[in-house]
């Protein structure tokens, strides 16, 4: 797929309503690609905090899912609202949004296609509703993929459907196209960074490389929208440490917001 890259605020924001997406080229340094799967590398699973690491030897591929991120090295802080792609975050979401999770993401070598799937489908509507243009659906929930990888189609790149999350629903079982497209590789370089709608039609594809793919995930919502911060029941606590570190911004990102509704 052609990747554009848009240049204001508004066009950003134009492209997150219309397209779904919009891409970041170059939002990270090299030394910053290194050092983020290096930290990734050294992080540890905790199944109390819903973290996957399998052994490719029993389970068929490596799947190293750590959740939390931003709460076990402070390396991880400064993709809370990274430049320029918070200001998306934000017009989108309000500028009391939050983030709702981080994820370190590893999948290695035979890890198989996914289906079609959205992350959340808050509204379902008939298609004609949604093609109505007095109809504006919210942006409820974004993710930011940071690609800590040169992609190409053996690696198991992310595909999208332009313009999928406008279905008002979430692909059928089986479903593999919207509209007559078909989904469309994530062909970026390390360093890039891609935010998307949590209603695009989307999949992870086939790792049929000999490497592993490394990905950051970082997951915003409107305030309203819980924070996903396992273990539950006020068993879930931040790192002292790290939370020192964090700027006014980033300590409202992680959840230090001013009194409103149901406070």
């Amino acid at each position: 797929m052609k990747l554009v890259a848009r240049e204001t605020l508004e066009q950003r924001v134009e492209a997150l309503e219309q397209d779904g997406y919009v891409y970041f080229p170059g939002a990270l340094t090299d030394d910053e690609v290194v050092e983020l799967r290096d930290a990734m590398d050294r992080l540890e699973a905790r199944p109390e905090e819903f973290d996957r690491h399998t052994n490719p030897d029993s389970h068929g591929f490596l799947n190293k899912s750590i959740n939390n991120v931003f709460n076990r090295d402070p390396a991880f802080l400064s993709y809370l609202d990274r430049s320029e792609i918070i200001d998306v975050v934000e017009a989108a979401h309000g500028p009391d949004c939050h983030v709702i999770g981080m994820t370190a993401w590893m999948t290695g070598p035979g890890r198989p296609d996914q289906g079609l799937h959205v992350d959340w489908q808050p509204l379902e509507l008939p298609e004609d509703i949604m093609d109505d243009p007095r109809v504006h659906v919210p942006v409820y929930i974004t993710t930011v993929h940071y690609y800590l990888d040169d992609l190409y189609e053996a690696l198991g790149p992310t595909q999208f459907i332009p313009g999928s999350h406008r279905a008002g629903r979430r692909p059928s079982n089986g479903e593999s196209t919207w509209q007559g497209v078909e989904p469309r590789s994530i062909l970026c370089s390390a360093g890039d960074a891609v935010l998307f709608r949590c209603e695009v039609w989307h999949r992870g594809t086939a790792n049929t490389s000999d490497r592993v793919r490394y990905l950051l995930q970082v997951h915003y919502a409107q305030r309203m929208i819980t924070q996903k911060f396992p273990p539950y029941l006020n068993r879930f606590q931040f790192d002292p440490a790290i939370l020192s570190r964090a700027t006014a911004r980033q300590r409202r990102l992680l959840g230090e917001h001013v009194q409103s509704n149901y406070d």
